[in-house]
């Protein structure tokens, strides 16, 4: 299988929360890392999310945001990856933004040029990537 988003990692389900309508889906990453993902819970079922199941995690680059010195920050949104900024691209309308995660993954951000110039990035900026649970799409091996 062949997709567009740019954020494709590797994980294993920790757990699932049921809710009325949604679940919550905690994903243990590689390296201690983990995330959050809200899905359905007829895609709980036809996925037969559970824990210790592997999964592949997509986010699109353009959920993805960048936040440099965020310390003392609290967002809503679920999922904070830190990394540093390893690759830059930058147009006259969008960046994309490639964040070296510790674990040696890489995350994908793209975002407006004014942005990434007010946010001053520059390979080996602290950055962290974040974005929301609704963001997060799950897969699975059939």
């Amino acid at each position: 299988m062949k997709i567009s988003a740019r954020n494709v990692l590797d994980g294993t389900v920790k757990a699932v929360k049921l809710g009325a309508v949604n679940s919550e889906v905690d994903v243990d990453l590689p390296g201690g890392l983990g995330i959050v993902a809200t899905v359905t819970n007829d895609s709980v079922t036809e996925l037969g999310l559970t824990a210790g199941k592997p999964v592949k995690v997509l986010v699109k680059a353009s959920s993805v945001l960048v936040l440099a010195d965020g310390s003392g920050i609290r967002l809503s949104a679920r999922n904070r990856l830190e990394g540093v900024v390893s690759g830059l691209t930058d147009g006259p309308v969008s960046a994309a933004v490639a964040i070296a995660l510790p674990n040696g993954t890489t995350v994908f951000a793209t975002i407006t040029h004014e942005g990434a110039a007010a946010l001053g990035l520059t390979p080996g900026l602290p950055v962290a990537a974040i974005f929301k649970a609704s963001a997060v799409i799950l897969g699975v091996s059939v």
